[in-house]
């Protein structure tokens, strides 16, 4: 699939049963409460409000509970697999998304409970089925993580 030129368009919120909707994840492991400012085959920004009731918490560092930094990264992850499903508008009920690879991941700040990750991600390439990305996760105006990563759209039946 060739990047398709800028739009005009009015970016697009993308509300939590949309997110249902697009992506086969469920509680404990969906990480994406809505998305905001979607651009079709372009960028999104994917929204995670971070809890105490977060299963994770629970063991890791329970006197300090910080969200790891690998579950960083598949929410972001999980917001540019909304993007890709939105721009190829893919028929979940026979295929699915799936990570392919994760290039300089970096950790800047530490996610607690209580913060909001507000988590911009843009293609950097894509052809097919195959998206490359880049993406971050922000805590108001802090970096909190960044990473580069591709996905790639599969037959499930």
């Amino acid at each position: 699939m060739a990047r398709k030129a800028p739009s005009n368009e009015t970016p697009t919120t993308i509300e939590i049963a949309e997110v249902m909707a697009r992506i086969p994840h469920r509680y404990p492991f969906l990480l994406v409460d809505r998305c905001e400012d979607y651009r079709e085959s372009q960028s999104i920004v994917g929204i995670k409000c971070v809890t105490i009731n977060e299963p994770f918490f629970a063991g890791h560092f329970p006197e300090y509970p910080v969200m790891p930094g690998v579950l960083i990264c598949e929410a972001i992850a999980q917001s540019g697999a909304i993007l890709m499903s939105k721009s190829l508008d893919v028929d979940v009920r026979n295929k699915t998304i799936l990570f392919m690879s994760l290039d300089n991941a970096r950790f800047r700040r530490a996610v607690r409970p209580g913060d909001v990750l507000r988590m911009p991600v843009e293609v950097l390439r894509a052809r097919g089925g195959i998206f490359k990305f880049r993406g971050q996760a922000y805590v108001e105006d802090q970096l909190a993580a960044e990473c580069e990563f591709a996905a790639m759209l599969v037959e499930t039946k």
